[in-house]
């Protein structure tokens, strides 16, 4: 029995582009070219010269920060809501961090002078207000990893995955995870085995299923509030989140160790 194959993403699937009108959209999409986004892909490395964009479709990017010693801290999370290389549009040609794919899927990318050309002729509020999005999400993570405990970051960066996945499963080590929040892989066991006492999330042999949102969203800190409600301001064309009561049908996320 041969399985059916699974149909092209499309890029209405990214929420920015499906917002643009459709002049605009006449203009870019026959550039756009779509790309595979493997597991760990790394799409930007700091400094390095920055050649496309990306609109992820049902992927999931993290933006993180190097340290010198390899430690890294994820300082925000980019799904099918947005787009990867606002430096380009900026005026920039590199960035001081790196990009990582968090969530296999796909993504499609636009090549940097287009991006330029476009920028300037058209789409400067559009990419200006998921910018001011962006810096809200970076600012808010930087606060959070230094003032919350490792429990309430889970959540808020379990929540903030969900609000970008278009489907309902997120593969990811345990040690990617404490790599994203900036603590060790034994801290993000016990956070999700606390979840699991309170009745929040399922934790069996790597697969974490959740089990009550709007517990978690409770659960978690202010911060996932502050990022939503000003994503939800400013990017107006993002679909509202629609409330899940049938827990069958509500986002997992698989952690595997190394």
């Amino acid at each position: 029995m041969s399985l059916k194959p699974q149909p092209q993403p499309q890029p209405q699937q990214n929420h920015l582009l499906a917002a643009l009108s459709p002049e605009v959209q006449d203009r870019l999409f026959p550039y756009l070219e779509l790309v595979p986004l493997p597991l760990r892909a790394l799409l930007y490395e700091s400094r390095h010269p920055m050649r496309h964009v990306y609109f992820p479709t049902d992927s999931i990017v993290s933006m993180q920060y190097m340290m010198e010693n390899g430690a890294s801290t994820a300082i925000s999370v980019v799904g099918n809501e947005g787009l990867l290389g606002i430096t380009l549009f900026m005026g920039g040609e590199s960035t001081p961090n790196r990009s990582l794919v968090q969530s296999a899927g796909y993504a499609y990318r636009l090549p940097r002078p287009r991006v330029k050309a476009e920028f300037n002729r058209h789409g400067q509020l559009l990419m200006l207000r998921y910018t001011q999005s962006l810096i809200t999400q970076i600012s808010q993570t930087a606060v959070c990893n230094r003032h919350h405990s490792i429990d309430q970051q889970l959540c808020r960066w379990l929540l903030l995955s969900m609000d970008r996945l278009s489907h309902n499963h997120l593969t990811m080590t345990q040690e990617f995870i404490g790599n994203m929040l900036g603590v060790r892989r034994e801290g993000v066991t016990e956070a999700a085995l606390k979840l699991q006492q309170l009745g929040v999330i399922s934790y069996s042999r790597g697969l974490i299923k959740v089990l009550d949102r709007p517990k978690l969203e409770t659960l978690s800190c202010e911060c996932y509030n502050v990022v939503k409600k000003e994503t939800d301001l400013l990017l107006h064309y993002l679909p509202q989140r629609q409330v899940i009561t049938n827990t069958d049908s509500i986002p997992t996320v698989t952690l595997r160790t190394p």
